[in-house]
């Protein structure tokens, strides 16, 4: 079977939307906004993620985040970065219905500023209020299951738990509670911050994530356009890696040639 067969026909779905790409990008931290574009297209992804909360949309002589991002090409999805209670994150929520984005939103609400980890408690009231509201609620949370299944019982279509905190670029550091989530999940689970290089992007998709979702780990590189296409090609090889299945881990070896007398 062709390459183009095995990565294409195998659809994500996102409500009423379908994906081919399972990589999701942030939009923060590039050096330029024409490096954030080239990065964009290189990573064959399909959603964009941008944190309303620092794009400039009062002045209108100045570059503008958005003026790059082609939204006939890419999803917008807002998310509420930076907000740091319940009321803050549902104000910036209703500031993207306002300006008229998709009805999902990347719901974030950090209970600490040194750690940047999710407020649980809070995402999970704000998700609640949010949910009511009809958006579509991508909501940002630590790699707790008992936390993911009330998420879900609340109405939010997706779950979205960190591989680690998130720009510290460690990976997947609990993937005992990762594949719990996975395997409770009856939504899709999207791996959210900590990504540190491709073969971190291909340990989530191997385990069994529907997506995985980066930012810092293709900005921050030392050439942000060579890991954008590496993130992408990663992603595609631990999804087809989790399709076929791997071999079942052993203690002793076991040959690959048969066994026979010559």
């Amino acid at each position: 079977m062709s390459e183009l067969n095995t990565t294409n026909n195998d659809t994500f779905k996102l409500g009423d939307r379908t994906f081919k790409s399972r990589l999701i990008i942030g939009t923060g931290k590039y050096s330029t906004f024409e490096l954030m574009q080239q990065c964009l297209e290189a990573s064959g992804a399909e959603i964009v993620t941008v944190a309303l909360r620092r794009v400039n949309l009062e002045n209108k002589t100045e570059k503008n985040l958005l003026d790059y991002i082609d939204p006939s090409k890419y999803i917008i999805l807002p998310n509420t970065a930076g907000c740091y209670s319940m009321e803050e994150a549902i104000r910036v929520a209703h500031l993207a219905r306002a300006l008229g984005m998709c009805e999902m939103i990347k719901l974030e609400v950090i209970g600490d500023e040194k750690t940047l980890m999710p407020d649980p408690i809070a995402t999970l009231e704000a998700a609640k209020i949010l949910v009511k509201e009809n958006y579509f609620v991508m909501p940002y949370i630590t790699d707790d299951p008992i936390m993911c299944k009330k998420l879900q019982e609340v109405g939010c279509p997706v779950i979205m738990p960190i591989g680690s905190p998130i720009g510290s670029g460690q990976g997947i550091l609990n993937k005992t509670n990762l594949r719990i989530i996975m395997e409770q999940a009856k939504v899709p689970v999207i791996v959210d911050a900590g990504v540190g290089t491709a073969s971190d992007a291909a340990v989530a998709m191997e385990m069994g994530a529907d997506a995985v979702l980066m930012n810092t780990a293709i900005a921050g590189a030392g050439d942000p356009l060579k890991m954008a296409i590496a993130m992408r090609k990663s992603v595609e090889a631990g999804r087809l890696s989790f399709q076929a299945g791997r071999i079942p881990k052993k203690l002793y070896a076991n040959a690959s040639s048969p066994l026979k007398d010559f």
